[in-house]
């Protein structure tokens, strides 16, 4: 996607949140991280909580803000961070839901969005869609979209939206808010069926040995 690092992590990686201890999980975000070229330093954590009404908190970072939540305590906790620094790595653990990744390559601004049941039913899609436009002066239509893989709806429907599957939902949100269907794409691989991805409801389903959470980074390159 132009001028993006952008890559997701496996089980092979280590869980990079949950079912590990702090030093454990420094450690695999730190390997995984370097193995793509970049540092802790420069990387800033999307930091999630559900202990709210509001999923649509949506926050812009500055060059300044590199380790956040990595090697220091999370100062933010948000749905989605963006940025215009180059250099500046975005990284969201998931299980199950989609990490998006938002580029807007005529602006040069970077965003990753955490979208799950939660954010869907608030319309995070067309949400950060309007972020880009309200807050940058994006053109929606400009705008590139790349979903991370998840649950499918065989296995972890969404019963707001008739049974349907994150994808498809976040899909219909997006194209609603006015991305351009070409400038979207869907890593549709199943993490309730593909055993190199992490998968949370399956391990509470007893289908799964290991708990834990792959990554989602982003990072606009310099020019």
């Amino acid at each position: 996607m132009h001028n993006l690092l952008l890559t997701v992590s496996g089980m092979a990686d280590g869980s990079m949140s949950k079912a590990v201890d702090d030093e454990q999980r420094f450690k695999n975000r730190q390997a995984f991280l370097g193995r793509n070229g970049i540092s802790t330093e420069q990387t800033a954590l999307v930091h999630l909580s559900y202990d709210t009404k509001d999923f649509r908190r949506y926050y812009t970072i500055t060059a300044d803000q590199g380790g956040d939540g990595i090697i220091s305590p999370s100062s933010i906790t948000a749905d989605a961070l963006f940025t215009e620094s180059k250099n500046v790595a975005l990284l969201l653990p998931i299980a199950d839901c989609i990490g998006a990744v938002i580029y807007d390559p005529t602006l040069q601004i970077l965003g990753l969005a955490h979208l799950g049941r939660h954010n869907l039913l608030q319309s995070g899609g067309t949400g950060i869609v309007a972020y880009m436009v309200d807050e940058f002066g994006s053109q929606s239509a400009n705008l590139h979209v790349w979903l991370s893989p998840a649950a499918g709806r065989e296995n972890y429907p969404l019963y707001d939206f008739d049974n349907r599957s994150l994808h498809e939902v976040a899909l219909e949100q997006l194209l609603a808010g006015g991305v351009a269907s070409e400038n979207i794409t869907i890593d549709t691989r199943d993490t309730t069926t593909d055993t190199t991805l992490f998968s949370h409801s399956e391990f509470l389903k007893g289908n799964r040995e290991l708990d834990g959470r792959q990554a989602v980074v982003a990072m606009m390159k310099p020019s």
